[in-house]
């Protein structure tokens, strides 16, 4: 890991607990898993303020790829909830592959646990995108 550990920014870290407690409902087995490994995983995640945040580390809004030692890749951008559209690429947090890959770094290589196993990622390029949340459009 590029920086020993996730860095999340400060208000970014405030709506993630937010949407991890929310989403203890969902029903699925192994997005709770997944939800699980990211709340463990924060907990030693270094919190930034807006202006001490490298410009590669994964967040809200930035578009991401995403290699897979399978031969797989994904361009997306890491999206709230609401703001979720498969079709345009907008993947949410709160699926496996936003969850997996969220305070991560460009060049960082991660587990993570798929419905189809456990496959190791590679972080490829990190572009960041708006920088604005709407916290009301969140939920």
């Amino acid at each position: 890991m590029k920086y020993g550990n996730l860095i999340i920014e400060k208000r970014e870290y405030v709506l993630l607990k937010k949407l991890m407690n929310l989403s203890k409902y969902y029903k699925d087995v192994t997005l709770g898993k997944s939800i699980k490994k990211l709340s463990s995983e924060i907990e030693s995640a270094k919190i930034c303020d807006e202006k001490d945040m490298p410009n590669d580390v994964i967040r809200f809004n930035s578009t991401i790829t995403v290699v897979s030692e399978k031969g797989w890749s994904k361009k997306f951008t890491l999206v709230t909830p609401s703001e979720s559209d498969v079709k345009e690429g907008k993947i949410s947090l709160l699926t496996l592959m936003g969850s997996a890959v969220i305070g991560y770094a460009e060049g960082d290589a991660i587990i993570w646990e798929f419905p189809s196993g456990e496959q190791n990622l590679m972080i490829g390029k990190v572009e960041q995108g708006n920088r604005k949340l709407n916290v009301s459009m969140v939920l």
